[in-house]
C-alpha cells in the first residue's frame, strides 16, 4: 500500500480552530507528519495539480514561507495575496471573495486579525479554509508545538507544558490542542490578561474527557512545577501596540530567565512561537542554551501543515 494510501482525512470542512480536529484527528495528523518528516519523497507528488490561495492581512515568516514550501514540495503551489493595506472584506464582500476563490482554487490559507473573517469565508466557501493565525486561535502552530513536544517526550498525553504570558491567541490554541491530546496545560500571567473564559471552559470539557487538565494561575512557580514545556510569546500582540508600555510593566515578572526555567522540571525545553523581542518575555541566554526547542518548533511548521493539508485535500 503506498504511503498516500494510508493518509488519514478531516471530518470538518474547515479548519477554523484546534477544536475542529477530533482527540483522534490531531493524533493522527502528529503522526502523520512525523511520516512525512521521516520520508518526504513518499509524499512528493500528493497534491500534484492542486492549488492554495493565500491571504494574509498580517505580516508573516514562518506562516507563509512553510505553507508556500508545502504545497511546493507535495507537488502543488500557492498564490500569495498581501492584504496588509486592505483588509479582506473591505474592497468586496468576503462571501464574494469565498465564491470567486473556490472557483479557481483547493484551498484557502487566511491569516487574519479578527476571527469573524475567517468565519465569514468559511460560511460562503465550498472549499478548506485554514486558519493560518487570527485574533482567537493559531491552530497551525499548536501542530507544530505538539509535534515539537512528542519528538523530544513521546506520547503527547499526561505531559505538563506551561505557558507564560498573555493569554492570546497562541495560548488559546496550545489549551484547546492539549486538552483534546490528554496534556497538562497551566497558564500563568499578571491578573487581567487571561485567556478567554469561554476558551478555557470549552478547554476544560475537553481535558475532562481526554484525561488532561488545565490550570490558570498568577502564581508562576505553581505553574511551571514540573513542566517540561516552558512556553511564552510577545507581551504585546499585533494589534495592541498602544498597551506595550504598560504591558512591558506588568509582565516583567514572569520574564522566561534562568530563574524562571529553574522551577520547571530539570528536564523541561523552551518554547516560543517566534519572532521574539530578546531581553523581554525571554532573555537571550534562554532562547540560544541547549534547553530551546524555537528553531525545531520553526522547522515542524512544515511537516505538520504538510500533514494538515494532506488530511484536507487527498479526500
Amino acid at each position: 500500500m503506498s504511503a498516500l494510501a494510508a493518509v488519514p482525512t478531516l471530518a470538518a470542512s474547515h479548519v477554523l480552530r484546534d477544536t475542529d480536529l477530533t482527540s483522534s484527528e490531531w493524533r493522527a495528523l502528529l503522526r502523520l507528519a512525523g511520516e512525512i518528516k521521516a520520508t518526504p519523497q513518499d509524499y512528493g507528488a500528493a497534491l500534484k495539480g492542486r492549488y492554495a490561495s493565500m491571504l494574509f492581512e498580517k505580516p508573516s515568516l514562518r506562516t507563509r514561507v512553510t505553507f508556500e514550501l508545502a504545497m511546493k514540495q507535495l507537488g502543488g503551489d500557492a498564490v500569495f495575496q498581501d492584504h496588509k493595506g486592505e483588509k479582506i472584506g473591505e474592497r468586496e464582500p468576503a462571501r464574494d471573495m469565498a465564491r470567486n476563490l473556490d472557483r479557481w482554487f483547493d484551498a484557502v490559507i487566511a491569516r487574519t486579525y479578527s476571527h469573524d473573517t475567517l468565519e465569514d469565508l468559511a460560511r460562503w466557501s465550498s472549499i478548506p479554509i485554514v486558519n493560518a493565525l487570527s485574533g482567537l486561535y493559531h491552530p497551525c502552530q499548536a501542530m507544530a508545538d505538539y509535534l515539537t513536544l512528542q519528538e523530544r517526550f513521546g506520547d503527547v498525553k499526561g505531559l505538563k507544558i506551561v505557558f507564560v504570558g498573555d493569554g492570546n491567541n497562541v495560548c488559546h490554541s496550545l489549551m484547546l490542542a492539549g486538552s483534546l491530546l490528554g496534556a497538562h496545560v497551566a497558564v500563568t500571567g499578571p491578573a487581567g490578561y487571561e485567556p478567554e473564559s469561554d476558551v478555557i471552559e470549552e478547554a476544560q470539557q475537553a481535558a475532562a474527557v481526554s484525561g488532561g487538565s488545565i490550570t490558570i494561575t498568577e502564581d508562576y512557580r505553581e505553574a511551571l512545577r514540573d513542566a517540561v514545556g516552558v512556553y511564552t510569546d510577545v507581551w504585546t500582540s499585533m494589534g495592541w501596540e498602544n498597551e506595550t508600555q504598560e504591558r512591558r510593566i506588568s509582565f516583567f515578572p514572569y520574564q522566561v530567565n534562568d530563574r524562571l526555567m529553574e522551577m520547571a522540571s530539570p528536564e523541561a525545553v523552551f518554547m516560543h512561537c517566534l519572532p521574539a523581542l530578546r531581553g523581554e518575555e525571554v532573555t537571550d541566554a534562554i532562547i540560544e542554551s541547549d534547553r530551546s526547542v524555537v528553531f525545531d518548533q520553526a522547522e515542524n511548521r512544515l511537516h505538520a501543515q504538510k500533514a494538515l493539508l494532506l488530511m484536507l485535500l487527498s479526500r
